[in-house]
């Protein structure tokens, strides 16, 4: 999917992940490290900073 819309349409990814993780989820740090190389080329990265909404009030509903 990736690869296939590389210069020709817009992604939207969303993760809780950092980059140096990837390898783990697709099982290949090369295959990892490809994806990065296509998202970050022409992409924007934006970096939300702070306490998690959604985490929060995930933990308050469980205790």
């Amino acid at each position: 999917m990736i690869a296939a819309s590389y210069e020709r349409r817009s992604l939207i990814i969303t993760t809780n992940l950092e980059f140096s993780k990837w390898g783990g989820i697709f099982t290949d740090d090369q295959m990892a490290a490809a994806m990065i190389d296509r998202l970050a080329h022409h992409g924007q990265l934006i970096v939300f900073e702070g306490e998690s909404y959604r985490l929060k009030h995930a933990l308050m509903r469980q205790k």
